[in-house]
């Protein structure tokens, strides 16, 4: 398979051609100023559009809450937080995991044996192929998805089968991250952003928009980036090249978009995970040198997406509205990897295995539903009917070459010539994914509206079939959420949801008793669906310029385990994370923002059949996490803004058996950003230090269930930017 390198040459004409064609409808620049600019997005194929950013422009009032529509946060049984436009620029963020650093109930992890970008959420697994687009899952690129592809990051946490239906990846029992589109703002938008950063990174993007005809009623955006360079770790590089066109078109009556999207990332020589294994691993060893690379020179990873997705809205009455929606996508992925296992936890020792593979996946995915707004009597109603179904084709090819190990060292690393590997075998069909769904709601406003009562149940069907095994299960499960308007500041919640998640994948290789790696017996066998249960209770508070939540939950999973003698994978046992959650956000006094929070999660293994693993917490999860974002606007410097972070993440275990603790780590991050006008316009600088004081740390531990392999965090890191809207 060949991966063609996009040009930034290429990229560049592209970005010429379509600033020239889009200002030859424009007559002259609008005038700018210093003051903040608030760009209201159009409707979307959405009678409800955006919700409107909340005081202090980084989160938004509400999000989208599955087929419920998008609603405010008050009036939801669900926590969520929706990350603006606005707060991805400010914090220079490069990819979703980049943006969810502020978020307290995520942390972000690694997909299992290569690079793709996986989340904890309320401590359970979703990998980015379970992220939703604008609704519809999978459409985007599968490992890594860059931020000039959204305009918003949505975190509905919580189990949501029922609001979204199942994630095809099995992901979504502790919550959900759906990605909006970028839209045509009602001004003209033409804005170029440059950049640079640790290891001679290079950027450069286009943001260019316009809205025609009567009233604005057709519009068109165009995104381009190109990225290339080194980063913070010894030797890492990589180059990615997208490019997207959002439209959209709205009538009285009538609302439609549609996107396409194209995205290419090309990484060569990132440093792997780290697994620990063998009779001489008797501790967590110390992590490396941030900037210490023990990738060996020859291993790669390279995808290329190609993605599109319409969506349309019908008011067939004042009342009662149908809607409709189609995506596809289409990717190709080439590997040659190398992960670490280190077999000696004093000394770092350790070895590695070549290991290439190709990948083809095919999505196709959609819905339809209708929605009614009515009342009987004193009772108001917004009843929804919608039906789903998801569609993904995977075709792989792979060889591994256990016999040819090569020995390193974690912090003083070796480097070989690539071993001799066998030509991989044709690309065949190694797995597909069916899902259906029909789901049914009432949201019942009781008492002056003051109570809001959603009852619903969504039937699902998943059928599954993975190297040669076959599942097919389907269930109809119930949701209950109640929201009390006690007063306009405050609203008390509750939920309690039940959803068919599909059964984990068996892991290719796993790593017996003796701490050899083994290829497991029935690799990539799809296990039997389970169902996901939670119940939630939680308060928020509005205060018009601050806002606060706080949600006590308890979710259930089905998991699976690993007989280490056999080598079979097996359904069995349980999950079960209990904790609270705190958020706060908004502007508590003038020119200061805050965003953050914290979580606190017990977890437990649960009827596993073992007494080594009975009631242990769960791999990768810490019992303590928080992120706390701050900005202040410097009344003396107008224009001038300063931020900073700190996160913590507590101590996490890599091991099922608890036997193998990993630190806790905290994290300072600082920031600035200038807005300034040269010749009427807007130009905005903007830089920061990620990782202040060069902390060594392990960054996540796991991210692929029952594996407790580790990731080094990155060394102090630096970014600069300048955005300027013209």
């Amino acid at each position: 398979m060949s991966l063609q390198k996009p040009t930034p040459v290429a990229v560049a004409v592209a970005l010429l051609l379509s600033a020239t064609a889009l200002q030859a409808q424009q007559a002259q620049a609008p005038e700018k100023t210093l003051s903040t600019v608030i760009v209201n997005s159009s409707a979307d194929a959405s009678a409800q559009g955006l919700s409107q950013p909340y005081a202090g422009g980084q989160v938004a009032r509400g999000g989208r809450a599955g087929i419920l529509g998008t609603r405010d946060n008050m009036e939801t049984p669900f926590s969520i937080t929706s990350y603006t436009n606005e707060f991805i620029q400010d914090r220079q963020a490069r990819s979703v995991g980049e943006v969810l650093l502020n978020d307290p109930s995520v942390r972000v992890a690694r997909g299992f044996g290569n690079f793709q970008e996986s989340y904890f959420i309320r401590g359970f697994i979703l990998n980015s192929d379970d992220v939703a687009y604008n609704g519809l899952y999978s459409l985007l690129p599968r490992q890594y998805i860059a931020t000039e592809l959204f305009e918003r990051v949505e975190v509905l946490r919580g189990a949501s089968a029922f609001l979204t239906g199942a994630n095809p990846g099995g992901g979504g029992v502790g919550g959900a991250i759906n990605l909006l589109p970028k839209r045509a703002p009602n001004e003209p938008l033409n804005r170029v952003t440059v950049g640079t950063g640790s290891g001679g990174y290079g950027q450069v993007a286009a943001d260019i928009a316009r809205r025609f005809g009567p009233d604005g009623a057709t519009g068109i955006r165009v995104n381009a980036a190109y990225r290339d360079g080194g980063t913070s770790v010894d030797d890492e590089k990589g180059t990615l090249g997208l490019a997207s066109v959002g439209l959209d078109w709205r009538s009285r009556d009538v609302r439609l978009s549609g996107d396409v999207g194209y995205q290419e990332n090309r990484l060569k020589r990132t440093r792997p995970n780290v697994t620990l294994a063998g009779a001489d691993v008797t501790s967590v060893p110390a992590p490396p040198e941030g900037s210490t690379n023990f990738a060996q020179p020859w291993t790669f990873s390279n995808e290329r997406d190609l993605f599109g997705t319409f969506r349309g809205e019908w008011d067939l009455s004042p009342a009662l509205t149908a809607w409709a929606a189609y995506g596809h996508r289409s990717s190709e992925e080439a590997n040659s990897l190398a992960n670490l296992t280190v077999t000696n936890s004093s000394t770092g020792a350790g070895n590695q295995f070549r290991f290439d593979n190709l990948r083809e996946d095919q999505v196709n995915t959609g819905e339809a539903g209708l929605r009614w707004k009515g009342r009987t009597g004193s009772v108001g109603h917004e009843v929804v009917a919608a039906a789903g179904r998801f569609s993904g084709k995977i075709d792989t090819s792979f060889n591994f070459n256990f016999a040819n190990l090569l020995f390193t060292n974690l912090s003083n690393p070796s480097f070989f010539a690539a071993p001799p590997l066998a030509p991989l075998p044709p690309l065949a069909n190694t797995g597909t994914t069916r899902l259906t769904s029909y789901a049914l709601g009432d949201t019942l406003a009781l008492f002056e509206d003051r109570l809001l009562l959603t009852l619903g149940a969504r039937h699902q069907q998943v059928d599954l079939t993975s190297f040669g095994t076959r599942t097919d299960e389907s269930r109809t499960s119930p949701a209950v959420g109640a929201v009390w308007r006690a007063s306009r500041q405050l609203s008390l919640y509750a939920n309690y949801m039940e959803g068919l998640t599909h059964g984990e994948t068996v892991p290719f290789t796993f790593i017996d008793s003796t701490g050899t790696a083994r290829s497991t017996a029935n690799g990539g066998a799809a296990l039997p669906p389970g169902t996901a249960k939670q119940g939630e209770i939680g308060l928020k508070y509005d205060g018009g310029d601050f806002g606060a939540g706080v949600a006590a939950f308890s979710i259930t999973k089905p998991r699976f385990t690993i007989d280490t003698v056999s080598g079979v994978g097996a359904a069995g046992g349980k999950d079960r994370h209990q904790g609270l959650e705190a958020t706060v956000f908004g502007a508590p006094a003038r020119g200061v923002r805050l965003l953050g929070g914290a979580t606190w999660l017990d977890t437990e293994q649960l009827e596993t059949g073992l007494g080594s693993t009975q009631g242990k917490r769960v791999i990768g999860v810490p019992e303590f996490q928080a992120s706390l974002d701050a900005e202040w606007d410097v009344p003396a410097a107008r224009g001038l803004t300063f931020d900073a972070r700190v996160t913590y993440t507590g101590s996490r275990f890599a091991d099922a058996e608890n036997t193998l603790k990993v630190p806790g780590w905290t994290r300072l991050d600082l920031g600035a950003r200038y807005l300034m006008d040269v010749s009427g316009r807007i130009v905005t600088l903007r830089g920061r230090v990620d990782n202040v004081t060069d902390r060594n740390y392990w960054s996540s531990v796991g991210g692929f269930p029952g594996a407790g392999y580790l990731v080094v965090g990155a060394p102090r890191t630096f970014t600069l930017s300048a955005s300027v809207d013209f």
